[in-house]
């Protein structure tokens, strides 16, 4: 009611003041615009027999291909197809990767934020949140070569059949990437170790909001670390974690490319092919790019559906949501 009666350009008056800030976020706005937005038009190809034909231009290109319709979804459908079957094993691998790895990506997080939280000195915190942050400035392809090295056999250098046998939980060494039930896991892991402690932050962060008076009126009534920690800790970052379960939710169909195509070779290929590497080649290398935009037309509309349903199961919930 207060704001009805102030005049309109009183009220947009703040909005100018921050003109800097705008100004700021102009090059950011174009990059979106020009690498997101602009490129959606592309998504006509899905409904294309599109051949590129050098010496016309694109938009001549586009315009002039053979519309096909819904044909490219109905190969990507149809399980009695060979390319339809691979794409629903490689949509099957990506869920099941991404899955995985999100569930122990968000328990692992949490737990070590926690953790942290209760250290006391500063200092060996700051190391500790040091060392954990390093593995995620390594390039994902300097990660996949970390991984087959640890993966390895002993006479190789493999420390983890190394730590494994010399724990006597193995007896012989395991060849991990040539077991194919194992490389959902390996996915999960690499993932693990490379973003564990870069996704501490916003936990981290969230914890400390947190009012020091509760913990201290927890105390008082005689409540333990740990039921500080179950009663307020995780209580007050629950809309944190809440938000954060959504938005990943949204990425379920994108379990990542380099580990899966420079691992997942040999026996290991069939639960390594995700729909990133099915574009690449049934899609981008037989010059079917119909196919392949139709693929990622699916991928993106199946992910929006799902970040609204987690968005809406959530307010269903009366839980913290995005919109």
């Amino acid at each position: 009611m207060e704001n009805a009666k102030i005049p309109r350009k009183r009220r947009n008056k703040p909005l100018w003041r921050q003109w800097q800030l705008m100004l700021m976020s102009i090059p950011m706005l174009l990059y979106v615009i020009l690498f997101s937005y602009i490129p959606l038009g592309g998504w006509i190809m899905a409904f294309q027999n599109f051949r590129p034909r050098f010496g016309v231009g694109p938009m001549r290109n586009l315009i002039e291909a053979e519309f096909v319709g819904l044909d490219h979804f109905r190969v990507l459908l149809d399980t009695s197809s060979h390319t339809g079957a691979r794409f629903i094993r490689a949509l099957t691998n990506t869920v099941g990767q991404s899955l995985l790895t999100l569930v122990i990506g968000f328990i692992c997080a949490i737990v070590l934020s926690l953790m942290l939280h209760e250290v006391r000195q500063t200092g060996i915190k700051r190391f500790i949140q040091n060392i954990l942050y390093l593995p995620h400035f390594l390039s994902w392809m300097i990660v996949t070569v970390l991984v087959s090295m640890a993966l390895a056999l002993p006479v190789s250098g493999g420390i983890i059949n190394d730590v494994l046998m010399g724990l006597r939980i193995i007896r012989e060494p395991i060849q991990f990437l040539a077991e194919p039930r194992l490389f959902w896991g390996i996915v999960a892991g690499a993932n693990l170790w490379r973003n564990l402690g870069w996704n501490t932050i916003i936990y981290m962060a969230a914890m400390t909001a947190i009012d020091p008076s509760l913990y201290e009126a927890a105390s008082i009534d005689g409540a333990s670390r740990y039921r500080k920690m179950w009663h307020i800790t995780l209580a007050t970052i629950r809309p944190t974690i809440i938000l954060l379960i959504i938005m990943n939710i949204g990425w379920l169909l994108a379990s990542g490319f380099e580990i899966q195509f420079f691992l997942g070779s040999g026996p290991s290929i069939a639960r390594a092919e995700n729909i990133d590497i099915f574009v690449l080649r049934f899609g981008i290398e037989q010059h079917n790019f119909g196919l392949a935009t139709a693929a990622g037309v699916f991928r993106t509309g199946v992910s929006i559906l799902l970040l609204l349903l987690a968005n809406l199961l959530a307010k269903l919930m009366k839980q913290e949501t995005l919109f």
